[in-house]
């Protein structure tokens, strides 16, 4: 085991031991992200819903169905972390709301993100999917919303690349914005696989 892996450990650990996720451990749960230090592509999205924090496994799922498709890559590459990392906003399920779940806590991905990624030397690129991840990583590069986030991609390669949920429930936003298949997914594909070939 490297250095960056045996740091990785520690922080997993550390994760699992904070105070602030007593509760969580003694549900039996385990913080829900997924990097080696190998990693490649990095997919940032927002909190695992129950089935997936019950199950120990994130996208696994229509939306992770359609994820892939978007990636144009298969189930076993995609939960691969040496390919693909798996770093949500928040590490656990972060309980229902009155409509769908509650946001990541706050101040969860200031403490936790910074530390995972110091270890992450071959990453080349981080995927932003939702309002919480963009407007965390991007900052002033957030452009109002997520639609104009979304469509003004380019402006964010190499370092990022944002993307609506891929949830079925997001049918109406596909429907109201068919450019975004048309014009940033063959985009997205393309660079997904210069990654993967070694050439990005």
């Amino acid at each position: 085991m490297n250095k960056y892996d045996e740091n990785l450990k520690e922080i997993y650990n550390d994760i699992i031991n904070d105070q602030a996720n007593i509760d969580y451990t003694n549900k039996g749960w385990q913080p829900l992200y997924n990097v080696t230090s190998k990693s490649k592509i990095l997919i940032i999205g927002q909190a695992p819903g129950i089935k997936a924090q019950t199950k120990n496994k994130t996208w696994d799922d229509k939306s992770g169905d359609k994820l892939r498709a978007w990636l144009g890559v298969n189930k076993d590459d995609f939960f691969n972390p040496d390919i693909f990392g798996m770093l949500p906003m928040d590490f656990y399920y972060p309980g229902k709301a009155k409509t769908g779940d509650l946001p990541p806590r706050a101040g969860f991905a200031e403490m936790w993100h910074p530390k995972i990624l110091a270890n992450l030397p071959k990453l080349k690129l981080i995927v932003l999917i939702g309002n919480y991840s963009q407007k965390h990583y991007l900052g002033d590069n957030y452009l109002n919303t997520l639609t104009e986030t979304v469509r003004n991609y380019k402006k964010l390669i190499p370092n990022y690349f944002p993307l609506p949920h891929p949830s079925p429930l997001n049918f109406r936003w596909f429907n109201n914005n068919l450019w975004f298949e048309l014009e940033v997914l063959p985009d997205f594909k393309a660079l997904i696989t210069s990654i993967l070939k070694g050439n990005a």
